[in-house]
């Protein structure tokens, strides 16, 4: 386990439902290639704050790296659906664009 990952992983015992960090863990995970606790810590910041926008286009990826095409397509829609929620059109403009190639198998 590399250092930078180590300490997010001590700040979370101190606040074990910051979305900030849940975030930052996965997407070390990820980029270590651990793709079962990256999906973890993405799922546990969904369940924890659904209106953190940032992380549907990046689960959503995830899913659809792992050929789950079903469960990428669940992600994106709910991230588009809280990106108009929110009003965030730069979000809405990528899971959009995200799902539309997931749909052409781009």
């Amino acid at each position: 386990m590399d250092s930078r990952l180590k300490s997010l992983l001590n700040l979370l015992k101190d606040s074990p439902n910051d979305g900030f960090l849940l975030f930052a863990i996965a997407k070390e995970y990820e980029g270590q290639e651990d793709f079962e606790n990256a999906l973890s810590y993405y799922e546990k910041l969904r369940s924890i704050d659904q209106d953190y926008v940032g992380l549907y286009f990046h689960l959503g990826a995830l899913y659809a790296e792992l050929d789950d095409s079903d469960k990428a397509m669940e992600v994106y829609d709910q991230g588009i659906e809280i990106a108009i929620k929110i009003k965030d059109q730069h979000a809405l403009s990528e899971l959009k664009g995200s799902k539309m190639n997931l749909e052409l198998g781009l």
